[in-house]
């Protein structure tokens, strides 16, 4: 291992699963290594050090991990093998517990240890002693990307609330994100203006429950109207005159009409809401504790279908949650065709450790499971074609993101309301904002020409 001195030579090579949180955090990490004197490469075979950045959200996180690790151990030869580091969900945790996996993981950093990572890397380079970080973040924590270690030149994650009280019986979120902290108002509304500066077109507020946005005080926010903070941010944020922002997740017991009203009033507030309903069933939301009756969440989205504007609407829904009755497994279906939602996170239910619903007897076999995902994937992909086919012939304003990674003479982008468009265009382009008129709905996806 190189010695502290020789440390602009230490390449580290980070791998990013899971949410947009995982990807702003990574994202940062980055930044700090950066500005530590750290190489960061493409490829773990040119790496010193790998990180991991996991997240428990999806099924059998941890072995996946224990996989990924092993390949990347097998790849190299007994003398060349990389100190590995694991951060996110997984390591917050599992914490100490990794070190004694056979797959021989050097570091161990929780969700909030991030800011410490080059003193970490350096720590164990020097003493060549496991660590294991699940430290609270600390005072004064810089929430700062570098333009080099963003995912986009174009595109920026503004984290403004972190951690979640919502306490769902199937989530571990709470456990490993820990209780809601907000960032102050004044803080996020500054980033914004810099990422303007530097040339940002796109902003995503991002947090488990944006709208549960709860700031130490109204500094900064005092001049702005708005029936709860966050949608007293949303207009102090358009207030800015950033070209497009976007915000996600948003939870629907705290999701207000008011939201609905400012992206009315603002055209950069983006023309997108995504609000997991999980279940179409009253009987099983409430085992989930969710908070929020079948009859409340459809008022909501009555109130966006009803916006002047547009509005995309995407959801999340899981099923085989145990209990999940044909009837209710009906009712989800009943409250898809309803919603028309223009997108659709659909998930097999899987207990995690830790959660009150790990207690509950998962009485539904992987086959039902299986045969309810793929039922409800075919009526969301009913409705889906239906949805998408009303936007032939409309016109999009897409941002040109990056060359589509099907042909090398169109560009990839999302439109406002957030579609994947891919177009014809010239490379010169990227990075505008352009209007597009819809000539083909794919499954997912839009094509279509640049008009002038």
């Amino acid at each position: 291992m190189k010695s502290n001195e020789n440390r602009l030579e230490n390449k580290v090579y980070l791998e990013t699963f899971g949410c947009q949180m995982n990807v702003s955090d990574s994202e940062r990490v980055k930044t700090n290594l950066t500005a530590h004197g750290y190489q960061i490469v493409n490829s773990e075979a040119l790496a010193d050090v790998v990180l991991i950045n996991t997240c428990s959200v999806r099924e059998k996180a941890e072995q996946k991990l224990y996989h990924r690790i092993g390949r990347i151990r097998h790849a190299r030869g007994a003398d060349k093998q990389p100190t590995i580091g694991v951060m996110g969900c997984v390591a917050q945790l599992e914490g100490e517990t990794l070190l004694g996996k056979p797959q021989k993981i050097d570091f161990v950093i929780g969700t909030k240890a991030t800011g410490r990572i080059a003193e970490i890397v350096s720590r164990h380079a020097l003493a060549q002693k496991r660590t294991v970080d699940l430290g609270e973040r600390e005072a004064g924590y810089d929430w700062t990307v570098a333009p080099t270690a963003r995912n986009s030149p174009y595109v920026a994650f503004v984290p403004i609330i972190e951690g979640c009280n919502k306490f769902c019986t199937y989530c571990i979120v709470p456990f490993s994100r820990g209780r809601e902290e907000s960032r102050p108002a004044t803080e996020i509304i500054n980033e914004i203006h810099s990422l303007h500066r530097q040339g940002i077109r796109e902003i995503h507020l991002i947090g488990q429950n944006v709208n549960s946005y709860r700031p130490p005080s109204l500094e900064g926010l005092a001049e702005f109207r708005g029936a709860t903070p966050f949608v007293k941010l949303l207009r102090a944020a358009a207030a800015t005159r950033i070209e497009r922002i976007k915000f996600t997740t948003s939870f629907p017991r705290d999701f207000q009409a008011d939201i609905v009203a400012a992206i009315n009033e603002h055209e950069n507030l983006c023309n997108w809401v995504h609000l997991p309903v999980q279940s179409g069933s009253d009987r099983v939301l409430t085992r989930m504790r969710r908070g929020h009756p079948v009859k409340a969440y459809l008022k909501h989205i009555e109130t966006i279908k009803n916006s002047r504007r547009p509005i995309s609407l995407t959801s999340d829904i899981i099923v085989g949650f145990p209990g999940e009755t044909k009837a209710d497994f009906a009712a989800t279906k009943l409250l898809v065709e309803q919603c028309q939602y223009d997108g659709l996170y659909i998930f097999k239910y899987s207990p995690r450790p830790g959660t009150p619903a790990a207690t509950l007897p998962d009485d539904l076999s992987e086959d039902v499971k299986q045969e309810r995902f793929l039922e409800l994937e075919q009526t969301q992909r009913s409705v889906q074609k239906m949805v998408y086919e009303r936007y032939l012939n409309r016109v999009l304003s897409v941002l040109a993101e990056k060359i589509s990674p099907k042909k090398d003479s169109d560009l990839s982008g999302h439109s406002t309301c957030h579609k994947v468009v891919n177009f014809a265009a010239q490379g010169a382009q990227l990075g505008n904002i352009l209007q597009v008129k819809i000539t083909e709905a794919k499954l997912n996806s839009f094509y279509g020409t640049i008009i002038n």
